[in-house]
């Protein structure tokens, strides 16, 4: 029995994250986690995965052929994929599906740049980059409705990541950031090292099922995107927070007593 609904057509902030791997010999592959700064309205202290705002700039961009290629959907998918990128480079400093690739100094310099708000397509078409959006692959969409006057429309994406990748958090919005398999990330959350919301576990949870970042792309490849809205519902007599059955998670509810919604 539903306990709660919880309405596809409240209208959402649209956000994007990057969820990127990282090959490792003879184990799973690392997924980049980034830690939330406590005072964050929206998961303060959780592990994510970095992401953010799909902003008007991103929107620009996706219109300007000559600064991105590889743009696979529709014009909101298009802008969700640079607001990824940009919000990857700005929390972590690693640069994803630019082409070239820029070296550690000068992805510094343009993370510097987003930092102080500079226009991220400017940037793009004066140091003669442009973004393969196909080096993403559509993961998930999630559109939690918990705390209504803060809900995010959220589009997922899985890359490899580069291999110039050198990560460090910005100390503003992220206080720390770590490359770690997906089980161990959970394993550290229920030990109380570290704290994550339903969204986050139950996406580690279907990451940990894959043994290479190959993998997991086909994996994605094989799963049609749908939007996602977890509902409570009791079960034996508890409340659970439920998600379809159908979108290729491993783990599809959760008591409300143990789970954080965000």
């Amino acid at each position: 029995m539903k306990l709660e609904e919880n309405s596809e057509d409240i209208p959402g902030i649209p956000a994007a994250t990057l969820v990127l791997l990282r090959d490792r010999p003879e184990t799973t592959p690392e997924v980049l986690m980034v830690e939330r700064a406590a005072k964050m309205r929206f998961a303060g202290g959780a592990m994510v995965f970095p992401g953010g705002r799909i902003d008007p700039g991103d929107h620009a961009i996706a219109e300007n052929d000559s600064i991105i290629r590889g743009a696979v959907g529709d014009a909101m998918e298009t802008a969700a994929r640079i607001a990824s990128i940009r919000e990857t480079l700005e929390e972590t400093g690693i640069a994803v599906a630019f082409d070239p690739l820029p070296d550690h100094g000068a992805t510094m310099q343009l993370r510097e740049a987003l930092h102080e708000e500079a226009d991220f397509g400017a940037m793009l078409a004066s140091g003669g980059w442009q973004l393969d959006l196909s080096l993403l692959t559509p993961w998930a969409r999630w559109k939690p409705n918990f705390k209504q006057e803060r809900t995010f429309d959220t589009w997922f994406f899985v890359a490899r990541a580069p291999d110039l990748a050198v990560d460090e958090a910005d100390g503003g919005e992220s206080v720390s950031s770590r490359w770690a398999s997906a089980q161990r990330v959970i394993d550290d959350a229920e030990a109380g090292k570290c704290s994550i919301i339903f969204p986050t576990h139950r996406n580690l949870e279907r990451l940990a099922l894959h043994q290479s970042y190959e993998e997991t792309r086909i994996h994605a490849e094989s799963h049609e995107v749908k939007l996602i809205t977890p509902w409570v519902e009791e079960f034996e007599g508890e409340p659970w927070l439920r998600i379809p059955d159908d979108a290729g998670y491993p783990v599809t509810g959760e008591k409300l007593t143990k789970m954080i919604r965000g």
